[in-house]
């Protein structure tokens, strides 16, 4: 019988694969020292840089190897699996969280985290929250999906930022027989961003209770009116509403946002991060006044809360059960007293990036990024629900198989029944 387990985030139920069927491939993190593995690229050297800095005011040290991000997840499992895991475990919490704690290869947190609990924002924090013991906790920054706008072709067709699903509808309307013009960028080639917008249908319709139960394994939960609903809504903007030929559309080389900048589509649904990108990339546009973002529109009588949102909550730190007692401490010491200090998190800021934390708002002022990071900062601080992103909330094993049908479902090979009856086989 499968044990199912209450997660607070949109995460998987187990598999019939455990990762104590796992075995080590490789040398693992284990050892007599405290050690972390993180990624490289991105904004992961601050993090190794601030694990420096707590090197250099404690006598224990935490070693630090970074590496690719899909020889991560490749690697970790298999260790942690092994019980020769790193004492710091990084995941995007969701499904993998869920097996560490299934098969207790993380400890509960609940009385080394300081003060932390009261900084971090509720949304983000119960993201790394099971059957109510804090497992994980945020670590670096966090990543809304929200809806940038033209205002130049707003204009020009006389069309307003959408508030309501009518809003978007009208607005495909309008832009359905305007030459050049399209109403949403999609970079379908890439699969993920459409995700994007199953969760935020999914949840205005029916509420984050919806995936929810796909989290916790519940039969047939994949075969939902609220999934059929936005798989088939999904369908119909690829037939009228996003940009012709979305599926040749490149997320990795900002196609997306390219198509943002110069006009050829009104919107953009993407995370928080293409803010910087469009700032670094298309910086006349930027500069324009025309860049705009603005929160997911709310569905007319949905049963979803309005100020849910969708995106990376941020990554998670964990600490490794099979981590010595001497190890676990420094890990300890460093989540309770050093994580999001003054220095790292005026770092985060001042490269336009957003901390989960509800007492920045003051030093937010100033910043370069400063109006856009107060609204990033008020959709989290205001949301009831920061539903992770599928492809990392489900069990590893069924990561491909969704990414396999959203494709099949973009290209219009797969019916919205066949997928949620291809998933629910999975579950």
């Amino acid at each position: 019988m499968t044990r199912h387990r209450k997660i607070r985030t949109g995460t998987a139920g187990l598999a019939a694969a455990s990762l104590l069927a796992l075995t080590a491939c490789g040398g693992g993190g284990g050892g007599e020292g405290a050690n972390a593995w993180i990624l490289t690229g991105g904004g992961w050297p601050a993090i190794e840089e601030d694990l420096d800095r707590f090197n250099e005011s404690h006598d224990e040290d935490i070693s630090v190897e970074a590496m690719e991000n899909d020889a991560y997840k490749q690697q970790i499992r298999t260790a942690v699996g092994s019980g020769d895991a790193p004492t710091l475990i990084m995941s995007w919490t969701g499904g993998t969280l869920l097996e560490y704690v299934e098969e207790d290869r993380v400890v509960p947190l609940d009385d080394h985290v300081g003060e932390l609990q009261e900084r971090v924002h509720e949304s983000v924090w119960q993201n790394g929250v099971v059957d109510d013991s804090v497992y994980a906790v945020p670590m670096n920054d966090v990543q809304p999906v929200v809806l940038y706008y033209n205002q130049d072709v707003l204009d020009e067709h006389g069309l307003e930022v959408p508030e309501t699903w009518s809003d978007v509808e009208e607005i495909v309307d309008t832009l359905a027989d305007v030459e050049d013009v399209d109403a949403f960028s999609l970079a379908g080639g890439s699969i993920w961003p459409a995700l994007m917008w199953l969760q935020y249908l999914t949840d205005r319709h029916g509420g984050e209770g919806v995936f929810a139960s796909v989290v916790e394994g519940e039969e047939g939960a994949w075969d939902n009116e609220s999934i059929l609903f936005a798989l088939e809504t999904l369908q119909e903007l690829g037939e009228e509403g996003f940009v012709d030929n979305y599926n040749a559309v490149d997320a990795a080389q900002n196609e997306d946002a390219q198509l943002l900048a110069d006009g050829r589509a009104a919107f953009l649904l993407q995370g928080s991060w293409v803010y910087a990108t469009i700032n670094q990339d298309f910086p006349e546009f930027a500069d324009s006044g025309a860049f705009g973002y603005a929160p997911f529109p709310q569905l007319e009588d949905g049963a979803g809360d309005p100020s849910n949102i969708v995106g990376n909550p941020a990554n998670f730190w964990s600490v490794s059960a099979d981590a010595s007692e001497e190890a676990q401490q420094v890990a300890f010491d460093y989540l309770s007293e050093h994580l999001y200090n003054d220095e790292a998190v005026d770092d985060m800021l001042n490269a336009g990036s957003l901390p989960p934390l509800n007492d920045v708002e003051d030093r937010i002022a100033g910043t370069e990024a400063e109006d856009f990071l107060t609204f990033a900062n008020d959709l989290v601080g205001e949301a009831n629900h920061f539903q992770l992103s599928w492809d990392q909330a489900v069990h590893p094993d069924q990561q491909q198989p969704l990414m396999d049908n959203v494709a099949a479902i973009l290209q219009g090979n797969m019916t919205p029944q066949e997928f949620v009856d291809d998933m629910n086989a999975r579950q």
